[in-house]
């Protein structure tokens, strides 16, 4: 699962599916940029978008032969970048191919509104790996006319035609992803992972006919496969060596193996050495043997994440998206939050789950703060702030898991500036200035609780399936509800001071509690068009957690609805008791999952995570409007340059920047682009 931290400034957190938070959010105390650097962190605005950019620490350091990992293992990411465009949108590298054309050989004018407007659409699409948002879902709409593009297409001699070309202007395939089940799960979303007659009862039936070898070890069914049908029948194109998306996979091989060359030590070998027999041959027994030797693989300076993971992508909650991230650890940071990963009982033996739910032993939790050296798929432009795996609910119960929180990705949002949001939707001064002064904290440890001991706790029933078969299309939004649900029930507890995880735990706790109500009930809703619903997982669990427990306190006044100047305000009158909230909810959360409750998750995320109160929305749209500082943020990577030798080998790596993000984007299509649309062919597996 995945936490990200998207601005505006806005902090975000989340992620066990592969936890990509993609997105707690929550504003960012106001952050100055460090004098002592002149680095420049930001690098370009457009649309709803702000591009920055972040250093590597810690990589001048590094032995050449631990800078070539670093560099082997990049190089195999962005090698399986068009597969993350092909997964979003079944045109989207066609689409690609010729807005890149266009805009690489246009010598017409460019200072031109159209022009101007055709520049942002490329960048949102980038940005977005395809047409769709890569936030909302829905179909970015081009600041330009038909009639303007059929002029580029011309002159730049571009060829886009048929549904590729008529898509970009119509209503067809408006949404990404659609976890409105009355729209039709599959038929009202537009990624790649079915074909488009295949209905979301059929996909079930299909996967309920298979049985794992282990009822103990289920077999991650459809995670690397696209289900289609040939003569009326179902069939798994398999993306491996030789099968769907083989020339990318086959490059990605190519750098693995160099990699697994220079591993540090013989488990981080014989994890890579698994993870190139799990990419030629597409077998899943040999993916879940990959991830126990990855899982296990806990020593040495460098670690990544690179496969088909996150499954948030999947209306259904099967298919994985393609991700890369390549991690150097942060050793000082690392030592000081190891407390979170040597108390990880501590905190299972004390919450408020049924005591059937609970884990009588929490095993092989590793928690580390790295720093990222390059990113790619589905962590790349936007990326996750935090990251805990595998997701496989047996593996993590059996051989523990690997948390990490992405530290020079936080450190660059910080010092991108600050916004005057914190003081537009807090109560009162004493509202900001505890988030001024423990926001941050309250944060950080948030995202560690919550990929620590959020994602490690709890566990199913005996014989209860995965939460994908039983919570469905409620799955992710319920998995990232629980584990920030544990994150707010112990960001008030005594024990994380006593850790040495803070001086002031009451302030925290206060801090981090004003800012997830204020977010979950307001602020996330600038990311919404009026009468739109909540859709994203991750903005769902948000505000199903806050408005329930809003609810559940209101006879109480636990928390009380300010109107002030006729703007709202959300105070919180006792946080020991909405402490207490938590745990309850927590408490059903956790209940839910363990017996796979799917009425009960239904009810709990409809009936608080899915309507908006339209009036607060508008209200909220209103006073946002002053600000300038875009929604989202994103970045450009570190580009790694090889020296060479008169023998032809690597003697030195530098870290360059990209001169801006366009230019990174049309460098990574001129050395990473290994789909073609005509070499879309693949074995079928029944």
């Amino acid at each position: 699962m995945k936490v990200k931290f998207i601005l505006s400034l806005i902090f975000m957190s989340t992620l066990v599916f592969s936890c990509k938070d993609d997105n707690k959010e929550k504003e960012v105390a106001e952050a100055e940029t460090s004098a002592e650097s002149d680095f420049d962190y930001n690098v370009e605005e457009f649309a709803d978008i702000k591009i920055l950019r972040y250093q590597i620490p810690g990589f001048e350091d590094l032995t050449l032969k631990e800078q070539k990992l670093v560099y082997y293992l990049t190089q195999a990411g962005l090698s399986g970048r068009d597969i993350m465009w092909d997964q979003n949108y079944r045109h989207n590298l066609e689409i690609r191919d010729a807005l890149e054309n266009i805009y690489a050989n246009y010598s017409g004018d460019k200072e031109a509104s159209d022009w101007k407007g055709f520049e942002t659409y490329m960048k949102r699409v980038w940005f977005s790996n395809g047409i769709h948002h890569h936030y909302s879902n829905d179909k970015i709409k081009p600041e330009f006319s038909k009639e303007y593009l059929d002029t580029l297409l011309a002159e730049t001699k571009t060829e886009l035609t048929g549904e590729p070309y008529e898509v970009i202007f119509n209503d067809k395939d408006a949404k990404k992803v659609n976890l409105d089940p009355n729209k039709g799960l599959l038929k009202g979303s537009a990624i790649n992972f079915y074909g488009p007659d295949v209905t979301a009862a059929e996909v079930e039936a299909f996967y309920k006919k298979k049985s794992s070898p282990n009822k103990d070890k289920p077999l991650s069914y459809g995670l690397n496969s696209t289900l289609v049908k040939e003569n009326g029948k179902l069939v798994e194109k398999v993306w491996k060596s030789g099968g769907l998306y083989g020339d990318a996979i086959d490059q990605i091989v190519v750098w693995l193996e160099k990699a697994k060359a220079v591993a540090e030590n013989e488990a981080q070998g014989n994890a890579l050495g698994l993870l190139i027999k799990y990419y030629q041959t597409g077998d899943l027994q040999t993916w879940d043997d990959y991830n126990v030797a990855w899982v296990e693989a806990t020593e040495g300076n460098i670690d990544y994440i690179n496969s088909f993971i996150e499954v948030y992508n999947d209306p259904l909650g099967y298919r994985g998206s393609y991700e890369n991230i390549v991690q150097i650890k942060d050793f000082e940071m690392s030592k000081k939050m190891k407390v979170l990963e040597d108390n990880v009982q501590w905190f299972e033996d004390n919450s408020p789950l049924m005591p059937e739910h609970k884990k009588k032993s929490v095993v092989g939790v590793t928690y580390k703060t790295v720093m990222v050296a390059g990113e790619a798929g589905d962590a790349s432009p936007s990326t996750p702030i935090g990251v805990n795996l595998p997701n496989a609910n047996w593996i993590r119960a059996a051989h523990g898991s690997k948390s990490v929180s992405l530290g020079n990705i936080i450190e660059a949002y910080n010092n991108a500036g600050s916004t005057g949001v914190l003081q537009e939707f807090a109560n009162d001064e004493e509202e900001i200035a505890l988030e001024e002064e423990y926001g941050q904290n309250a944060d950080k440890l948030h995202t560690a609780l919550h990929e620590v001991v959020g994602h490690a706790s709890g566990q199913l029933n005996p014989g209860v399936g995965e939460t994908k078969e039983t919570l469905k299309n409620y799955a992710s939004t319920m998995e990232e509800g629980r584990a920030d649900l544990v994150g707010l029930y112990y960001l008030m507890d005594p024990k994380i001071q006593e850790l040495g995880l803070t001086d002031d735990w009451k302030k925290t706790g206060k801090a981090a509690y004003d800012g997830y109500i204020r977010n979950g009930l307001m602020t996330q809703l600038r990311r919404l068009n009026i009468g739109d619903d909540v859709e994203e997982s991750h903005m769902r669990n948000r505000q199903w957690v806050s408005a329930w427990v809003y609810e559940k306190g209101k006879e109480e006044g636990v928390i009380e609805k300010v109107t002030r100047d006729g703007k709202t305000y959300f105070d919180i009158k006792n946080y020991e008791r909405l402490r207490e909230l938590f745990g309850e909810l927590l408490k059903e959360t956790q209940r839910i999952k363990s017996e796979g409750d799917f009425n009960a998750a239904k009810n709990l995320v409809e009936n608080y995570g899915v309507k908006v109160d339209q009036a607060i929305h508008k209200e909220v749209l209103d006073r946002n409007a002053q600000f300038n500082s875009p929604p989202y943020s994103g970045f450009v990577n570190p580009v790694l340059v090889p020296e060479m030798d008169d023998n032809n080998e690597i003697k030195s790596i530098k870290v360059t920047q990209p001169k801006d993000f366009a230019s990174q984007m049309m460098d990574y299509t001129k050395n990473f682009h290994f789909l073609k649309k005509e070499e879309k062919v693949a074995e079928t597996v029944e």
